[in-house]
């Protein structure tokens, strides 16, 4: 791997809310800190997060010498979209004036599939969602926030989203060193998740935007008038107009792509 540990230099720079289109960004690719417009890579060890090495020192140590809180004073929230790029992080953090020191880990999350919020998000983009699927498991980053960084999050996703409390012994969630964790927060849309009209199930999510967005114009009529003619053109407009994102998210109920996610903790 390069040396410059840059957002810039590992090509994870790109900002979903700056390029919507782009969303859900780049997750992170390993087990890392990152911090301001670094991601360092964390060593994986079988001990707690906290005793895993980066830069030569332990992570709580890193962070301690940063200013910042240990891992036994953070809070673990899981990833189902943006949230899970570093430069989407860095940026929600920065415009809030808050140090973005936060240690981001691919988790084997068992019981949780990703789909698409039944609404448009502020930047134009639908953005991803969990629902319940018992029967997988998925890669997620779970990141370790502190209080400041938290409220910062919770401030970007509510109230389109809630927070949940998964608890470990329902949902199983595996670090790649095979400790469990006790639970982890979890951001729920308020909306429900789309449905494919071809299948009745959800649709993915967390995948190509603008694939996503052309499907959609395509299956209604109504969604193609509003925000068409291309993915381009929805995002544009979308961004620029709240009352037309609130158009498009009715649009969704009269279609009948709706799924309540009533289920979760």
């Amino acid at each position: 791997m390069p040396q410059d540990r840059s957002l810039a230099a590992l090509g994870l720079d790109v900002v979903p809310a700056l390029r919507p289109l782009a969303y859900p960004g780049r997750p992170a690719p390993y087990p890392a800190l990152l911090t301001g417009d670094e991601l360092l890579p964390l060593g994986v060890r079988p001990l707690p997060l906290g005793q895993w090495p980066v830069a030569g020192r332990s992570l709580d140590e890193v962070l301690s010498g940063l200013g910042q809180v240990p891992i036994g004073r953070r809070q673990p929230v899981i990833a189902v979209g943006s949230n899970a790029s570093p430069a989407q992080v860095a940026y929600k953090l920065a415009r809030r004036g808050i140090t973005s020191a936060v240690p981001m880990v691919p988790v084997r999350v068992r019981g949780i599939a990703v789909g698409c919020s039944a609404h448009i998000g502020r930047a134009g983009y639908v953005a991803a969602a969990p629902y319940l699927d018992p029967a997988v498991e998925t890669s997620l980053i779970v990141s370790w926030l502190d209080q400041d960084q938290f409220r910062a999050v919770d401030d970007t996703e509510l109230p389109n989203y809630r927070r949940a409390l998964l608890p470990g012994g329902d949902f199983a969630m595996t670090l790649p060193s095979g400790e469990r964790l006790d639970g982890a927060y979890l951001y729920v849309s308020t909306y429900g998740v789309l449905a494919d009209p071809r299948t009745g199930l959800p649709r993915p999510g967390g995948g190509d935007q603008a694939a996503l967005l052309a499907s959609l114009i395509a299956d209604s009529a109504a969604l193609r008038g509003l925000l068409g003619p291309s993915p381009a053109d929805w995002v544009h407009k979308a961004a620029a107009d709240s009352g037309l994102r609130d158009r498009g998210r009715r649009a969704f109920d009269d279609a009948g792509w709706v799924l309540p996610q009533p289920g979760f903790p």
